[in-house]
């Protein structure tokens, strides 16, 4: 015990740096457990897109959206969904909607914010465009 003291003691940033990480993972996992904002598989994407005509919603920059998108996808950013300007998506609320980044990392608030808006079943695709692309799966370039 007097050995932790020590290291406390000799190293306070250290130790308040590893605190906080440790508090910002609980707070996180909470927040997704307790979230009504599914992490879905790039097979259960597949499958909803297919069997119950899912809208998807790439949050990424129009130049990254060009370079390759998901088939029939809507380009948004976090901001215009948290503005409610959500355009022809407005009309799909009784639809799945797959909120797609680059990574899974910076899409769960926007789909958050897309089920506060009165969006039913909002669901966020893991590892985003990165995994889809990974797996090889068709994406579209242009418009």
């Amino acid at each position: 015990m007097q050995e932790i003291t020590q290291f406390v003691s000799d190293h306070p940033m250290l130790c308040l740096a590893w605190v906080a990480l440790l508090i910002a993972v609980i707070v996180t996992t909470f927040k997704n457990r307790f979230s009504k904002v599914n992490e879905i598989s790039r097979g259960e994407a597949i499958r909803l897109i297919n069997k119950e005509d899912a809208v998807i919603v790439d949050l990424r920059s129009r130049d990254d959206y060009r370079k390759g998108h998901i088939a029939n996808a809507l380009n948004l950013t976090s901001a215009e969904i948290k503005s409610g300007s959500l355009g022809e998506l407005d009309k799909s609320k009784t639809k799945p909607v797959i909120v797609v980044c680059a990574t899974g990392s910076t899409s769960r608030e926007p789909a958050e914010n897309l089920n506060k808006a009165g969006f039913d079943r909002v669901y966020v695709l893991k590892e985003g465009i990165s995994g889809w692309s990974g797996e090889n799966l068709p994406l579209v370039r242009g418009k």
